[in-house]
């Protein structure tokens, strides 16, 4: 058992069998095996912002300090766990026996917000995604050569530029106040880079 498994495991004994925070520790516990579950899950957690009433400041701080899972990781998670509740429900409430590794959902959800995968797209594609996962990689190919290559993005304005650099600040500052092993004057310095950044960005 890896160190974070035994961590996820020792804060769910501690808590009710069978309650909500319960079932999404055992849940992060599973995810590599059972990502579906975990998805609906995390994706329950989000909608209903239960994280709120764990004591947390948001559900991005919940899933690290609790989960001990990256909030990308759990934006991927609850994407794909959307994409698959759309287009297939039954396998969306039955487990995951049959799905296909998180990441390559991921990939198709990515497609479809960018307009690029249709209904139709994905029903040509259905049998070979879930009958023979290709890796991320392959996916994004296979979707290049059916659909096109996906739209170049359009560079950032000045003011998402800035909120983008304003919200990784706040992380920052968040994580260095929650860690002991960071001095206080650390800690006061990038709390102050990162209310002047959004100032900043503020006055865009």
């Amino acid at each position: 058992m890896t160190a974070a498994a035994e961590k996820l495991a020792a804060r769910a004994d501690d808590l009710p069998e069978g309650s909500a925070r319960r079932l999404v520790l055992e849940g992060a516990r599973r995810f590599k095996a059972a990502w579906v579950d975990f998805g609906r899950q995390l994706a329950q957690v989000r909608h209903e912002e239960l994280w709120k009433e764990w004591g947390y400041p948001s559900f991005d701080r919940y899933c690290a300090k609790e989960l001990f899972i990256r909030p990308a990781t759990a934006e991927k998670l609850t994407v794909s766990y959307g994409f698959l509740e759309r287009h297939e429900p039954a396998l969306a409430r039955g487990g995951d026996a049959k799905a296909p590794p998180f990441e390559v959902i991921e990939v198709l959800s990515r497609a479809e917000a960018a307009g690029r995968l249709s209904q139709e797209g994905w029903r040509e594609l259905r049998d070979e995604v879930l009958d023979r996962p290709p890796t991320p990689a392959a996916m994004n190919r296979k979707l290049a050569e059916r659909f096109g290559p996906p739209p170049t993005p359009a560079a950032p304005r000045k003011p998402e530029r800035l909120e983008k650099l304003a919200s990784l600040a706040r992380r920052l500052a968040a994580a260095c106040e929650d860690d002991s092993a960071v001095p206080a004057p650390l800690a006061r310095r990038a709390a102050d880079l990162a209310r002047d950044l959004e100032e900043l960005s503020g006055g865009e």
